[in-house]
């Protein structure tokens, strides 16, 4: 097991954060489904958890056959896919993420948001967690994303928005920017696995590190498409985004509600307690080779008893992050 806390600082409030997140996680999962893979909604409901009160349950399934490497389909399941569940307690959110074909990998986060510069040290003090606990800093605007994800538009030191005359962020932005907010993630990867579990959970790390970043980067980005929504506004977006994206992927769901009744059990008794499942998570993707601090490697090549030895394996980029009931 390996825990780390990551720090994302934004250009907003944590009340604006509640919409622009929500909006950004419908988005992007459309943008990134296709026919037959991609990322399906399962479940999202209302639930009410009695230590944390009334939030949204959501379950969503990422499909990934189509993008693991040609030795890998030889042999994984037909249908490979990964589950995120999260259970959002606006500030406060939880996320896991496990794995259909690797019930010995989970990732479990806990969120929370404050009207600060990443300054809290003490705001996981009522968690476990070890004391020589990783902290790291994660700067939306000038650490380096992988060169096939950037994008002009979305690069911070340039982009100003129209709406709200924030941006240009300059190299001092977290010392200067009025308002600001952080978000706190406490991230424990497991991957219980003799020989392999140290080097794939350090792997994990550096790819949730970049899907971090970009996610991020993405919600300021747009925040002149949804700055001026509504929470029942981006709720509506979200459910129609949803459904667009089950039929992209070519599924149809159950049903996706947004109802005023929360569910009585679907989810533990309370959330952060909550066993991890057998089912994985979602990476997002990234942008531009800048003078930015490193990000983490294409690719890890792991010991092979095969005749494959050398090989190396490319990680998915999946939709992790703050789940639509979140996130992450």
């Amino acid at each position: 097991m390996l825990m780390k806390e990551y720090r994302i600082c934004m250009p907003l409030t944590v009340e604006e954060y509640r919409i622009g997140q929500l909006y950004m996680i419908s988005k992007h999962s459309l943008e990134q489904s296709e026919r037959g893979e991609g990322v399906e909604v399962v479940q999202n409901e209302p639930y009410e958890d009695p230590t944390h009160g009334l939030g949204q349950f959501t379950e969503k399934r990422v499909y990934l056959n189509n993008k693991l490497p040609s030795w890998a389909r030889a042999v994984v399941p037909k249908i490979f896919y990964v589950t995120e569940k999260a259970w959002n307690y606006y500030p406060h959110t939880i996320t896991e993420y496990t794995c259909s074909f690797l019930p010995k990998f989970s990732i479990h986060i806990e969120t929370r948001y404050e009207d600060n510069k990443g300054s809290n040290d003490n705001i996981f003090d009522n968690i476990e967690r070890d004391e020589g606990t990783e902290v790291c800093c994660v700067d939306i605007a000038y650490d380096e994303i992988p060169e096939r994800h950037y994008k002009e538009a979305e690069d911070l030191r340039y982009f100003k928005s129209e709406k709200t005359s924030r941006g240009m962020l300059k190299e001092d932005w977290m010392d200067t920017q009025d308002p600001i907010m952080c978000s706190y993630k406490l991230v424990t990867v497991k991957f219980e696995v003799w020989g392999l579990q140290t080097r794939v959970e350090q792997f994990v790390h550096k790819m949730i590190r970049d899907v971090l970043l970009l996610g991020h980067r993405q919600a300021f980005a747009w925040v002149d498409e949804w700055i001026d929504m509504s929470m029942e506004e981006v709720r509506e977006y979200e459910r129609v985004t949803q459904e667009a994206t089950n039929e992209k992927i070519g599924s149809f769901p159950p049903s996706i509600t947004i109802s005023n009744t929360p569910l009585a059990s679907c989810g533990p008794s309370s959330a952060p307690s909550t066993p991890l499942t057998t089912e994985p998570p979602d990476f997002l993707p990234l942008p531009k080779d800048l003078p930015r601090k490193k990000s983490a490697p294409e690719t890890l090549t792991l010991p092979d008893t095969s005749a494959r030895r050398g090989s190396s394996y490319r990680l998915p980029s999946l939709f992790f992050w703050p789940s639509s009931s979140q996130n992450e």
